[in-house]
């Protein structure tokens, strides 16, 4: 079993653009928004990928996730069966030490919203904190692309994060 081990933060300023080894835009849709089984199609610049995400545990943290590679015109062919809402974003790729932070700055009717990520070994496992990092909001539902494509953080009344 392939199990997602990660943190989401919310991000306080634009330092890490200057920091990003790597920038790709994503687009994503869901076929099943179902929490047990969350089944995504998304194209990360010229490739597609078919993923499936179990539930999360109590923390939000972990989670069972299966992908695969899929051609450009698959993922595009998907997106046909896709349930109302696509999410779109720029993802950065920021290294801090032998970490590597995802940040999403999202587009479109999330536009505004930007959330880092960092992928661990284990739940427990120390990593740095950049500067730019916010408050955490690991295992927020609000925060989960299922949610945003559904409730866009355009759409929210309460728009200070902090």
């Amino acid at each position: 079993m392939n199990l997602e081990i990660e943190r989401k933060f919310l991000v306080k300023s634009t330092v890490f653009k200057q920091e990003a080894t790597q920038k790709k835009y994503i687009k994503q849709g869901f076929l099943n928004k179902d929490p047990n089984r969350t089944v995504r199609v998304r194209i990360l610049d010229d490739c597609g990928y078919l993923t499936i995400k179990g539930l999360s545990n109590k923390s939000g943290t972990t989670r069972f996730e299966w992908e695969k590679e899929i051609s450009r015109v698959d993922a595009e062919n998907l997106f046909l069966l896709a349930e109302v809402g696509i999410v779109e974003k720029f993802r950065y790729f920021v290294k801090s030490k032998e970490h590597t932070f995802e940040v999403d700055e999202f587009l479109g009717d999330n536009q505004g919203l930007i959330i880092a990520e960092i992928e661990l070994n284990s739940e427990d496992e120390v990593f740095i904190k950049p500067d730019w990092l916010g408050p955490e909001v690991t295992g927020e539902p609000k925060y989960y692309n299922t949610v945003l494509s559904n409730n866009p953080f355009k759409n929210w009344a309460q728009k200070n994060l902090e």
